[in-house]
This record gives C-alpha cells, structure tokens and sequence, in this order.
C-alpha cells in the first residue's frame, strides 16, 4: 500500500510542476518599437493576431466573456462582441492591470440593443488580470472564459500591446 501512495504523490509532483512550468515559462515578445495597427480575434481558436500591415507579428491565447458564443447584443449577456471596430482608449490604471478600450457599441450595436429594450453596454476591452494578486494566475487564466466580454491576455502581454498598439487601429472579432 505505501507504493501505491507514494506513485500518487510522484504524480500529483509531476502534474503540479508541470502547471508551475507552463504558467512562469515565459512567452515570445515582440521586438522592441513595433508598432501594431490590425488586431483579429478569432473566437472559436481563442486567438488574438497582431500585425501591422498584412505581416503576422505574433498571436496570443486569450480568454472571453463567459458566454462566449454569438455577438453581444446587451449589457450583461457576457458575450464579446464580433464585428470591426478600433481600437479607442488607453487605460494604465484599470481594475485589470492595464487596458485597451475596444469601440463596441456601434450604431448598429445600439439599434439591436433598443429593439429589444436594453442597453447595449459597453466598457469592452483587451485587458490583463485583476489587479490585487490575481497577477499570479499568469497563463492560466485561458483554461476558462471569464471575463463579462471582454479580450483578456496576460499581464505581460497587455503591457507589451499597450506599447505597441497605434491609435485607432482596427479590431476585428470573428466568431
């Protein structure tokens, strides 16, 4: 009996020190001053592509708003939007480490919204962790989509897009 409990504890080290690596392992940066001016999300892969003209720079994992299939229609679907829009706003002192502020609603956005009697919120961005300790959570945070809809990246890589992303570059988010 104490081989079977001691093969648990080698694999519960294993399996935690594989977590462990995963999560401080660091990712690929991008080269110092480049400049991004396209953003494409693609829901379905959780993936976000940066690049500045036609050229892939790099892309990142990302998590989603919890319900993340199908468009945002109102305030509280936590759904993110799909659809092109920009990119519109900076903040360096969000709740979420730091922000990107994304141009949902549009017009259109508004429209569908007020037909059904709601609002079509806002407030969506690309941004890093809770700020407060939740830093430590790193990579892990895209095992699951949590956010109310918004594009969340780690704290490492909003700071890097923070940098590199061009005022009012464009953002498209496909489903």
């Amino acid at each position: 009996m104490k081989t079977v409990g001691k093969i648990w504890f080698y694999v519960a080290f294993v399996f935690i020190a594989v977590i462990v690596v995963y999560n401080l392992w660091p990712e690929q940066k991008l080269p110092p001053n480049t400049k991004i001016d396209f953003l494409l999300v693609e829901k379905s892969k959780r993936t976000m592509k940066a690049y500045i003209g036609t050229k892939l720079l790099k892309t990142y994992k990302i998590s989603l708003g919890g319900n993340p299939i199908g468009h945002k229609v109102f305030e509280g679907d936590e759904k993110t939007p799909e659809g092109i829009y920009n990119i519109n706003a900076r903040n360096p002192n969000s709740d979420y480490h730091k922000n990107l502020g994304v141009s949902y609603p549009n017009e259109v956005d508004r429209e569908k919204a007020k037909a059904l009697g709601k609002s079509p919120g806002g407030d969506i961005k690309i941004h890093g962790l809770r700020n407060g300790g939740f830093g430590i959570i790193n990579k892990l945070q895209r095992l699951t989509d949590w956010t109310n809809g918004c594009i969340a990246v780690t704290n490492s890589e909003v700071d890097e897009l923070y940098k590199a992303v061009v005022g009012n570059a464009r953002i498209e988010i496909r489903p």
